[in-house]
């Protein structure tokens, strides 16, 4: 008698194969229409850029990268070492309590800041108040609106990207590798700088690339706050003086710093594997006592209160002030916050449908593994791409279609960019990384005995994932759904540039009151994106730092 072997895990059919084809191709479109149109408009036409706008823009650009950059290092790794390693009033809040600006918009704390900080705002008020100076003319502030402004800003709302990566490598490093450094003359700074902080780098280069790709992506804070970025140049270039091949040209500037950006974080990573054969004990946290302990709270809470707290005070004074003054809430915001439930759910279906193709392709290899990796790798490009570069490489291609349908079909107009399909596209581009990485995680966890078992039993690969896998992977789809929904709610540079007429989300209609500089309307706006925001922070703060991954042991094991 002989063992049946069960079958190898089955190709997927050339209907998925295909349609992962076409997905990977979809991703790289835009950026391969940019490339057409930066180099197809002749060399005379990079003359005026690099004389008048390429040189200002990317300093700046590359000034505000280097200074969020330098913040977000300190303020992120400075806070992750102090409630992994320290005991002190207020861990236990503060360790999840970190990530909260990571629900706060870039946009919506330069708007809030603005308010906040204005010469005859409340902040100054109060100093001056307390310094006995009557008037702003004897005592002001340095204007916000300015480049150390802007990073103050980004760097208060984008550490967290660091902290998250650190706080978890942190928490894994054995603690003998500390202890033998202080066993070897090493004083406690010593035994961070010289042990914990180079095992650490990995983990630093990739949240540092994430927070340096969204300040990159950023448009309402640099244009509040008067930093004339590439992003911004991109966007003036195109709306205002309506010159789609002088944006484009920029948008490929900003695409070598996101190369630089990928290589950073790929760089920073490589070789970096250590191993322990000991017995893995977790860092145990040190008590700090009396005046010690009492300044890490306040050194810790400070980011806290600059990202999170003080905005978030601020939105909900001036929504109250707004109810209570009979103002209520405007038609024009009801239809904005429909618009932005429309475009974020339409986003997220087409993201999840997109991401399970690709990473089910993936999974399921066949006789091309290399192949199926390298359209898994090039569907979750578009994460890196900033809005504004995906909505100029879109543009081109999308009229092309329209113009065809109409030709086809006798319709008027702009069928996919009047319906807002462009932006759904745009926007599920952007952030299909986020489904694919959660489904692909998802099915790495499944025993493929499972899927054997469904195959002895005669179910197709279809079947299969219909009846065995969708089931299983149902938390890992509704998680990355969450991400995909909140982080569509927010977008603000693709939907400002690809939105149909008359068609305002919350961002664009927060982004239009902060530019006329009426406050009190944008801030409701601003309120109900923030509250959506924190959804995820909280799925973060329960799943990533909510248990300790190394179980500690006592000191004579």
């Amino acid at each position: 008698m002989t063992r049946r072997q069960p079958p190898a895990l089955q190709a997927a059919g050339p209907v998925w194969r295909l349609a992962s084809f076409a997905i990977a191709i979809g991703v790289l479109a835009p950026v391969l229409t940019l490339l057409w149109l930066a180099f197809g408009s002749g060399i005379g036409h990079w003359g005026p850029l690099f004389a008048h706008v390429l040189p200002q823009a990317a300093l700046n650009t590359a000034l505000l990268l280097t200074g969020v950059g330098t913040l977000v290092l300190v303020i992120g790794t400075g806070c992750a070492w102090l409630v992994t390693a320290h005991d002190f009033p207020g861990r236990g809040v503060l360790h999840w309590a970190l990530l909260l600006p990571l629900a706060m918009p870039t946009y919506i704390v330069a708007f809030a800041y603005l308010d906040l900080l204005h010469p005859i705002g409340p902040v100054q008020g109060a100093i001056r108040w307390m310094l006995g100076f009557d008037s702003p003319r004897q005592f002001r502030l340095p204007d916000l609106r300015s480049m150390p402004g802007a990073i103050f800003v980004l760097g208060f709302v984008l550490y967290p990207y660091v902290y998250m990566t650190a706080r978890a490598m942190f928490m894994t490093q054995p603690a003998h590798l500390l202890e033998a450094a202080r066993t070897l003359g090493e004083s406690r700074r010593g035994a961070f700088f010289r042990v914990a902080l180079p095992l650490a780098r990995p983990a630093l280069a990739v949240g540092l690339s994430l927070a340096l790709l969204e300040t990159l992506n950023d448009i309402g804070a640099s244009e509040f706050l008067g930093v004339n970025t590439l992003t911004v140049a991109v966007y003036t270039t195109w709306i205002t003086r309506s010159d789609l091949a002088g944006a484009a040209q920029i948008a490929c500037a900003m695409l070598f710093v996101v190369v630089a950006l990928v290589w950073l974080e790929r760089n920073g990573r490589r070789h970096q594997r250590f191993g322990s054969a000991q017995r893995m004990r977790a860092v145990q946290p040190r008590r700090l006592h009396g005046g010690a302990g009492w300044a890490a709270t306040a050194v810790t809470a400070l980011p806290v209160l600059i990202g999170f707290v003080a905005p978030a005070i601020y939105l909900v004074w001036e929504s109250a002030k707004r109810l209570r003054q009979g103002g209520g809430i405007s038609q024009g915001l009801v239809a904005s916050l429909g618009n932005t439930i429309a475009l974020a759910a339409g986003v997220t279906v087409v993201a999840v449908a997109a991401g399970l193709i690709v990473a089910w392709a993936a999974r399921s290899q066949g006789t091309s593994p290399n192949r199926a990796r390298w359209q898994a790798r090039a569907a979750t490009l578009g994460y890196a791409v900033p809005g504004t570069v995906l909505a100029i490489g879109l543009l081109t291609p999308a009229l092309a279609f329209d113009a065809a349908l109409a030709t086809a079909f006798g319709w008027q107009g702009l069928p996919l960019m009047g319906a807002g399909i462009v932006l759904v596209v745009a926007c599920a581009i952007r952030f299909l990384a986020m489904p694919v990485g959660g489904i692909e995680a998802g099915l790495a966890r499944i025993p493929p005995a499972i899927e054997q078992a469904s195959r002895l039993l005669g179910e197709t690969t279809a079947g299969t994932l219909r009846r065995v896998h969708l089931p299983l992977l149902q938390p890992a789809i509704a998680a990355g759904a969450l991400l995909v929904f909140v982080d569509a709610m927010k977008e603000l540079p693709a939907t400002l540039l690809l939105r149909p007429a008359n068609f305002d989300t919350l961002a664009t209609w927060l982004y239009a009151e902060a530019a006329r500089g009426t406050y009190e309307e944008g801030a409701i706006a601003a309120l109900a994106i923030v509250l959506a925001g924190l959804l995820p922070v909280v799925l973060l703060a329960r799943n990533q730092l909510g248990t300790t991954p190394v179980a500690p042991v006592p000191e004579n094991t």
